[in-house]
């Protein structure tokens, strides 16, 4: 069996809170250069950008700043600081809701990614948390949709970071939601849902297909209000959108959801409808000191209606 190679540490610190990308070269090839393979390897840098972070030294190898005309070297690392682009400043606060030497737990809002990815990168709750707590090693137990707002843990310590994550990834933490959705007096509730799952790459909505079950959700009926429903909801597993496609192959899709029952694409800087899905508690038994945990979102969910208002 083939061992992977043991990755280096990266020569460039963090920049803004955000890591320097790192690219291995392929084993084999035929580029004369460093520059040639980079140009043909990203395309959307471009050879202009890639040329000029070349003669600035702003592309690092093991050894130090690679020149121009550094020859191809097969599986060797290297590193260098992504252009960022404008984000639409997501406006609202990061609320901590706990701190030790091991973990950060944040009550995220809506709209804020909890990790850079895609077009999403400084206007996320990691880089926000590096930035603001000077934590450069702070790291995701797991992850919040963008458009979800509630409770997340961040791991503080690189030696713990195995045992948080395999916290979420072993189904050791009880995960409780609300969201607010239309009520439908013929949907019978509390049940569970069970579906297999199916998320294409590049593809916003995933997808129930026929197959053995790979997601289970638990949902219950609060209270109903004036054609609304507030729902409590509990994942057994973590599928990407579970929650919001099962709500939605219910018949009760949940409000601000852009993406089911039908896509939509709002503009970036359109804040006007969040999605009224919350984490509300994470409960678990801490790897490292042995406690029991709970930790608590603070948030409401805005689209249900004012105390008063007739139930229908």
């Amino acid at each position: 069996m083939r061992r992977r190679p043991k990755i280096p540490p990266a020569p460039l610190p963090q920049r803004h809170g955000i890591d320097p990308v790192r690219l291995r070269l392929p084993a084999d090839g035929s580029w004369t250069t460093i520059r040639d393979h980079l140009v043909d390897r990203l395309p959307a840098l471009g050879p202009e950008r890639i040329d000029a972070l070349l003669r600035e030294g702003g592309i690092v190898g093991t050894e130090g700043p690679l020149a121009p005309d550094a020859p191809f070297a097969p599986g060797a690392f290297l590193w260098f600081y992504r252009p960022l682009a404008a984000e639409v400043p997501v406006p609202y606060e990061l609320e901590i809701l706990h701190r030790d030497e091991a973990i950060v737990v944040v009550d995220k809002p809506h709209f804020l990614s909890t990790t850079p990815r895609g077009s999403h990168v400084t206007e996320t709750a990691l880089v926000r948390l590096r930035r603001d707590l000077r934590l450069p090693e702070l790291s995701p137990a797991h992850r919040l949709d963008r458009l979800t707002a509630g409770v997340v843990m961040f791991v503080i310590r690189p030696e713990h970071r195995s045992a948080y994550q395999s916290l979420f990834q072993d189904r050791g933490v009880r995960k409780e939601y609300e969201a607010i959705a239309p009520y439908h007096p013929g949907l019978a509730l509390p049940r569970t849902v069970r579906s297999r799952i199916h998320k294409e790459r590049g593809v916003i909505a995933a997808q129930e297909v026929p197959g053995p079950p790979n997601s289970e959700s638990r949902i219950e009926l609060i209270e109903h209000r004036a054609g609304l429903g507030r729902y409590r909801l509990h994942p057994v597993t973590g599928r990407t959108h579970q929650l919001r496609l099962h709500m939605s192959a219910l018949g009760a899709p949940i409000l601000g959801d852009p993406v089911y029952p039908v896509v939509t694409d709002p503009a970036p800087d359109d804040f006007s409808a969040p999605l009224q899905l919350l984490a509300t508690t994470l409960e678990f038994t801490d790897p490292v000191t042995g406690e029991p945990r709970r930790f608590t979102s603070g948030r409401t969910l805005a689209a249900w209606p004012a105390p008063g208002r007739p139930e229908v």
